[in-house]
């Protein structure tokens, strides 16, 4: 037995105690809190809820994750795909059968086998662009789907990002908000005050703005390492990378996204079915 549960084991068995404790007839107590009749409760609890090993998470099948960055017409990047075809991809995956999924369900599907409606996907938005809230969630919303949006702290109300009544209002309407770093500097350069200044007062303002706590990071620029992948598993559950491979260590920190370009809907459909293909 592995130390949670060993943890787990132990707090179902007091709660239970503490619950016979309260029975008004001494000899129903003994009779009810038996040690064999305690250790098969105990042990039906945990056996119905059993949490995955990093190496079983590692071996599920990969689930799709879109990356989106810049949506406008006035660029051309690799980053940046026009309103049009941001909402043809978008109907594309509606028309195929695909679900959104939010994060939690991720969450669940790989740590504790829960079962993902079929064909699903998780959408994701970088960089707080008002665009994302202005054209990417009304689309979201017009075929049904949720995303989840990171936001990079550092662009709180200034131009072209979305103000922070935005980024509340999303999580209104059904979405997931989470953490892209205050300023975009990547966790291989972190020392421990950067630590404090892009992750941990950042993560502070942003739950309150929500209202509610913020379990997801996308690491800046996909880029990470085994250090850094260990200090986030205390503060997230799941943390993103984009199309680099995965921590076997950290299946759960080393989540893997790709950035979606400029291509056709039926582009699309092909990219997502080689890039998640499980590892070799």
């Amino acid at each position: 037995m592995n130390r949670l549960l060993f943890i787990i084991y132990s707090l179902l068995i007091a709660a239970v105690v503490a619950g016979c404790t309260r029975t008004s007839n001494a000899e129903e107590a003994d009779r009810d809190c038996s040690g064999k009749q305690i250790t098969k409760a105990v042990e039906k609890s945990v056996i119905n809820n059993p949490r995955n090993t990093n190496a079983r998470i590692f071996a599920l099948p990969q689930i799709p994750v879109l990356c989106y960055h810049r949506i406008t017409y006035s660029m051309k990047s690799e980053y940046a795909v026009t309103p049009a075809t941001f909402e043809a991809q978008i109907k594309m995956l509606a028309d195929s059968g695909y679900h959104s999924i939010l994060p939690e369900q991720l969450y669940n599907y790989l740590v504790y086998n829960k079962t993902l409606p079929e064909k699903p996907v998780l959408i994701t938005f970088d960089d707080s662009r008002a665009e994302h809230f202005n054209i990417a969630a009304p689309v979201l919303q017009k075929y049904g789907f949720r995303g989840i949006f990171f936001i990079m702290t550092i662009t709180y109300n200034k131009k072209n990002y979305m103000t922070k009544g935005q980024i509340a209002e999303l999580t209104k309407m059904g979405h997931v908000i989470g953490l892209h770093s205050w300023d975009h500097v990547m966790v291989t350069k972190y020392n421990e005050d950067d630590w404090v200044k892009e992750l941990v007062n950042p993560k502070k303002e942003l739950e309150r703005i929500i209202g509610m706590p913020v379990e997801y990071w996308a690491y800046p620029n996909g880029v990470y390492n085994r250090k850094a992948a260990e200090r986030l598993s205390h503060d997230f559950k799941l943390s993103f990378i984009l199309t680099t491979p995965r921590d076997s260590l950290y299946p759960l920190q080393t989540v893997r996204r790709m950035i979606v370009p400029k291509i056709s809907a039926k582009t699309l459909l092909i990219s997502m079915h080689k890039v998640f293909r499980r590892e070799k």
